[in-house]
């Protein structure tokens, strides 16, 4: 068979990425696979639990012995020092702020496609490619996504900063099958373990979805920084004591260690003060949001005044809204209804049916 051009293939460890590696392998691409070690805890202590997902040994281990089965090169890549200075160091700082990051759809945007690329011209690959569950298309000279396939494993929405640079390269062979098709390549081509490979649906920093821990340990002295704030309603009444401002998220339910009668919420989270408002579920509900850093995707300039589907978080079914821009670039966005739980420093994602326009962070 022809070879067909170089692609360097993001490679994890897990099925997604290695099933994306076999079909542009078997479809005649010449095929080098990279695993990107972003973090270690090494760098945090001991914190009692082991490596996983993509940052684990065994995951580095499972990428590389597939790539010398199938006889294609194998390289890791250690971005640990450029992921920590902006990814964790975002992470942090957004609490700090009184927002709720998204580290993943920071990482894509500014570390891994950058670091994929780099290597790719080193290695003289024209293209890229990810296990990501998204259909890239091309129309008028722009690129841009549309949601997968499967539902359920749609990944357009953490795609929506990626540059025209990185889509006109990228390649995602996942984007027009179900995780069950997927699951049945590997099975029929002998990886029967793998094909029943479980995924990993933490924060690669933050393996035990403890975010509090991993602030205590990373910010010394911030429980005593923070200590002596207090929750209040939405009239200024103190209802107790917290543990400080960065512990808390937009939308929160669980662990207030607050009793009132009835569901109560985080509402509303001031740093200045180190208060956390709380209240009933209805005054999550809010019709109007501002969107700041944006990105472009499928065409050059936002449709104002348009309907369009906002996203305001991953699992979020999207809400009819139209846009207005403001001369910094921000986005004004007014809702078709109310929306639950808007959290500042979360992505919004704006959908043209099932094109993504392109998104931004929520500022408030």
């Amino acid at each position: 068979m022809r070879k067909k051009e170089r692609v360097l293939v993001a490679m994890s460890g897990g099925i997604d990425s290695t099933v994306t590696a076999l079909l542009l392998h078997e479809a005649g691409y010449e095929v080098i696979g990279i695993t990107m070690k972003t973090w270690d805890y090494a760098q945090m202590g001991n914190t009692g639990k082991k490596e996983t997902g993509c940052c684990s040994l065994d995951s580095i281990n499972d990428a590389r012995a597939l790539a010398v089965q199938e006889g294609f090169p194998h390289f890791i890549l250690d971005i640990r020092e450029e992921f920590g200075d902006f990814v964790i160091d975002n992470f942090v700082e957004e609490y700090l702020a009184g927002r709720t990051p998204n580290p993943c759809v920071l990482c894509n945007t500014h570390i891994k496609w950058e670091a994929l690329l780099k290597r790719a011209d080193m290695l003289d690959c024209p293209y890229i490619a990810t296990g990501h569950y998204a259909i890239k298309h091309e129309k008028n000279g722009r690129y841009y996504v549309s949601k997968a396939k499967d539902d359920l494993k749609d990944q357009s929405y953490v795609l929506w900063g990626l540059s025209q640079d990185c889509l006109r390269r990228t390649l995602f062979p996942l984007g027009e099958m179900t995780k069950t098709e997927v699951r049945q390549v590997a099975a029929d081509r002998g990886y029967t373990e793998l094909s029943k490979k479980g995924e990993s649906y933490e924060i690669c920093f933050v393996p035990d979805n403890d975010y509090r821990g991993f602030l205590k340990r990373r910010v010394k002295g911030l429980e005593e920084r923070v200590s002596g704030g207090v929750f209040v309603d939405k009239t200024g009444k103190v209802l107790g004591q917290h543990e400080g401002y960065p512990f808390y998220t937009i939308g929160q339910r669980r662990g207030l260690g607050i009793a009132t009668g009835e569901p109560i919420y985080v509402t509303h989270i001031d740093p200045d003060t180190n208060t956390v408002t709380l209240g009933p579920a209805e005054e999550l509900l809010k019709t109007t949001m501002k969107v700041y850093k944006t990105n472009l995707m499928k065409y050059p300039e936002w449709p104002v005044e348009r309907e369009l589907i906002a996203k305001v978080r991953y699992q979020d079914k999207g809400t009819p809204a139209v846009i207005s821009t403001e001369e910094d670039g921000t986005l004004q966005v007014t809702f078709y209804g109310e929306v639950r739980g808007i959290a500042p420093g979360q992505s919004a994602v704006f959908y043209d049916g099932e094109d993504v326009i392109g998104g931004g962070i929520i500022s408030r």
